[in-house]
């Protein structure tokens, strides 16, 4: 897509968190907890319920899941969640609207793309296949991949250092807390996804991210991208 009439193009490079913002993959854990929940004679719980803990990983899942077991028990969980889920993997999840479209934008503005999540590497790799995303995504930075993750703002640092940009050069598109403070920690401007995973008392403009995105559709949009440093 050409540059808006302000001559504002897509970023260089533009970096985004996984679920919740790329993938809706909630129906995927859902499945995963409803497997644990049925394995201890337990019913189904709503979609609704996990939803807004998704981006916040297996243990504040886990701990929806069985809300009477000590929290100090909930890391307990985490091998089986990962090894259920693992085979639940894609079954059930799929690309947010209007993510594809985003994509192709991006690739045929001559734009990189990567993602930068706390998922386990090995499943967020094991994933791009299904999306046909293995070739098309040029960096991929899981939450076991270094020493730290998000919100520590070295995964973000080190996928620009693989691309070659440096953080102010890269925008970063993320959906929780974690992924808006890591970006600004890096240097790097930040967008929140709004359509993403969230509790009721999550205040996103408390986040201090640069640009507030409703729906993946407004990212078409050249011009509603922050300014990244460097050439365009």
């Amino acid at each position: 897509m050409a540059p808006d009439a302000a001559g504002r193009g897509y970023p260089r490079v533009a970096l985004f968190d996984l679920d919740g913002t790329l993938l809706d993959s909630a129906p995927d854990m859902l499945a995963t907890v409803n497997r644990m929940r049925q394995s201890r004679g337990m019913g189904p719980m709503a979609l609704e319920a996990l939803r807004p803990v998704v981006s916040k990983g297996a243990r504040a899942m886990s701990a929806i899941a069985f809300p009477d077991l000590a929290a100090e028990k909930l890391p307990e969980l985490v091998p089986e969640f990962l090894d259920i889920y693992r085979q639940e993997l894609g079954r059930h999840s799929r690309p947010f609207d209007g993510v594809e479209e985003l994509l192709g934008a991006l690739e045929s503005a001559g734009s990189t793309w990567g993602i930068v999540t706390n998922k386990p590497e090995y499943l967020a790799r094991e994933i791009l296949p299904q999306l046909g995303w293995e070739g098309r995504c040029a960096v991929l930075v899981g939450g076991d991949s270094l020493a730290e993750r998000k919100p520590h703002p070295l995964p973000l640092l080190h996928a620009a250092q693989v691309l070659g940009v440096a953080a102010p050069g890269c925008v970063y598109v993320g959906d929780d807390e974690r992924d808006i403070v890591a970006a600004r920690a890096a240097g790097m401007p930040s967008m929140v996804a709004l359509w993403g995973y969230r509790l009721d008392d999550d205040d996103p403009l408390a986040w201090q991210g640069d640009v507030m995105v409703q729906h993946v559709r407004d990212l078409l949009v050249p011009g509603a991208w922050p300014v990244a440093a460097g050439p365009q």
